[in-house]
C-alpha cells in the first residue's frame, strides 16, 4: 500500500501538470497582442497541433512502454518533457520580437508538452487506481480534480505575472515545480505486481490475435467529442471575450480561471455525492449541460461580458466529471484491456482537443465564421456525447469480451 508521501507526489504532479498545460491558453491575449507575440488566430491554433499529435502518440505508445519500463519511469519521462516545455516557453519571451524564431520555439515547447502530457497523465491515472483499488472511481475523480486545480490556478498566476511585467513568470514557476517533482517522483515505489520483464512477441501460430473490442470505439468517440468541447472552452474562451466582448487581458484570464475552477469544483462535488447521485445519471446529464452552455455562449449579447463569463462557468461544471468517468467506465467494462484504456482514451481526447484547438483558426480566417457561430455549432458535438453516454452506461456483454490491444 502506498504511503502518504507517494500519494502526495502523484496528486501534486496532477496539479503541476494542469498548470503547465494551461500556461499556453492562459497567455492567449499575449500571443494575440500586436505589441507582444502578434500571432494570428491560425498561428495561435496551430500552436496546439504538435502538442496534440505528440500527446496522442505518447498516450498510445505509453501502454507498450509501461510493460517494458514500468509506470514510474514513464511518469519520469513525462515530467522531464514537461520541464523542457516550460524552459522553451520561457525562452520564447526573450525573442518574441523575432516572430519566426519565437514561433518556432513555441512550437517546440508545445510539442514537449504533448509528450509530457501523453506520458504523465495515463501514468498518474494508473498510480491513482493502484493506490486505491477499491475506490478507483473516486481516486480518478480526485486526480482529475487536482489537474483541474492546476488549470484554474494557471490563468490567475498568468494575470499576476502580466500585471508585474513578467509574462514568463508562470512557465518559469511551473518549470521549477516540475524539476522538484521529478526529483521526488524518482523515489516512488514501483506499482505492486507490475513487471518490466521483456514482453514475449505473440506467436502467430498459437491461435490468438490481439484485437480491440468493438465496444471500445463508443468510449473513444465520446472522448474525442469531449476533447472538442473542452478545447472550445479551455483554449478559445479568452480570445472569445477579447473579440466578442472587447474585454481586456485581465478579464480574458479570469474567464479561464472561472471555467477551470468550475471543472475542479464539479469533480469534487460529484465525488462527494456519489452515494446519492449515480455516476451513470451524472454521465448522461452533463453533456446536456455542456450543450446548453455552448449555445448560451454563442447567444450572449456583446454588451454583457458577465453573461459570457457565466456561460463558461456553466460549461466548466458540465465538463467536470466527463473525462474521469469515461475512463472509469472504460476500465470497468473493458477489463481485458484495462491497462490500455486510460492511454487509449486520452489519445482520442487529445485528438478531439487538437481538432478544435487548430480548426477554429482556419474556420475564422478562411471560412469566414466568427467564434460565436463556431460555439453554436459545437453544441452538435455535445449532443452527440449525450447519445453516446446512454450507449456507454447500458450494460453489454460486449464490454466483457476477452480481447486486448
Amino acid at each position: 500500500m502506498a504511503n502518504r508521501s507517494e500519494v502526495a507526489i502523484v496528486y501534486l504532479s496532477g496539479v503541476v501538470q494542469g498548470i503547465g498545460l494551461v500556461t499556453y491558453p492562459a497567455a492567449a491575449a499575449v500571443f494575440a497582442s500586436p505589441s507582444d507575440f502578434a500571432l494570428s488566430s491560425t498561428e495561435y491554433g496551430a500552436l496546439f497541433l504538435p502538442q496534440t499529435v505528440l500527446a496522442t502518440a505518447a498516450s498510445l505508445a505509453g501502454a507498450g512502454l509501461r510493460r517494458r519500463l514500468g509506470t514510474k519511469n514513464i511518469l519520469l519521462l513525462g515530467l522531464l518533457a514537461n520541464l523542457a516545455a516550460m524552459v522553451l516557453f520561457v525562452l520564447s519571451f526573450f525573442v518574441m520580437r523575432r516572430h519566426a524564431a519565437a514561433y518556432g520555439i513555441l512550437l517546440l515547447s508545445t510539442a514537449c508538452m504533448g509528450v509530457g502530457f501523453g506520458f504523465a497523465v495515463p501514468a498518474l491515472n494508473t498510480f491513482a487506481s493502484a493506490f486505491f483499488p477499491q475506490k478507483a472511481d473516486k481516486a480518478l475523480l480526485a486526480l482529475n480534480a487536482s489537474l483541474g486545480l492546476g488549470t484554474s490556478l494557471a490563468p490567475v498566476f498568468t494575470a499576476v505575472c502580466i500585471g508585474l511585467g513578467i509574462g514568463w513568470g508562470l512557465p518559469a514557476l511551473a518549470g521549477l515545480l516540475m524539476a522538484a517533482l521529478f526529483i521526488a517522483a524518482a523515489k516512488l515505489s514501483p506499482i505492486s505486481g507490475e513487471s518490466t520483464a521483456p514482453v514475449r512477441a505473440p506467436n502467430p501460430n498459437d491461435g490468438t490475435k490481439a484485437v480491440i473490442p468493438s465496444r471500445f470505439w463508443l468510449f473513444a468517440a465520446f472522448s474525442l467529442l469531449y476533447g472538442v468541447c473542452e478545447a472550445m472552452n479551455g483554449n478559445w474562451a479568452s480570445l472569445y471575450l477579447n473579440q466578442h466582448f472587447h474585454s481586456d487581458k485581465a478579464l480574458s484570464s479570469i474567464v479561464l480561471t472561472l471555467f477551470w475552477s468550475m471543472v475542479t469544483l464539479g469533480r469534487i462535488f460529484f465525488a462527494l455525492v456519489e452515494k446519492w447521485l449515480p455516476e451513470a445519471l451524472v454521465f448522461r446529464i452533463l453533456p446536456v449541460v455542456v450543450a446548453a452552455a455552448l449555445l448560451a455562449s454563442a447567444c450572449a449579447p456583446v454588451s454583457s461580458p458577465i453573461t459570457g463569463l457565466l456561460t463558461f462557468a456553466l460549461a466548466g461544471f458540465g465538463c467536470s466529471a466527463l473525462l474521469p468517468l469515461v475512463i472509469s467506465f472504460g476500465q470497468a467494462q473493458l477489463a481485458a484491456i484495462s491497462a490500455s484504456v486510460a492511454g487509449g482514451l486520452i489519445a482520442f481526447y487529445e485528438t478531439g482537443y487538437g481538432l478544435a484547438a487548430f480548426g477554429v483558426g482556419p474556420l475564422q480566417s478562411q471560412a469566414g465564421f466568427n467564434l460565436g457561430s463556431i460555439y453554436g455549432g459545437t453544441t452538435v458535438a455535445a449532443l452527440a456525447m449525450c447519445m453516446l453516454s446512454f450507449a456507454i452506461t447500458r450494460k453489454s456483454r460486449a464490454g466483457q469480451a476477452r480481447t486486448g490491444f
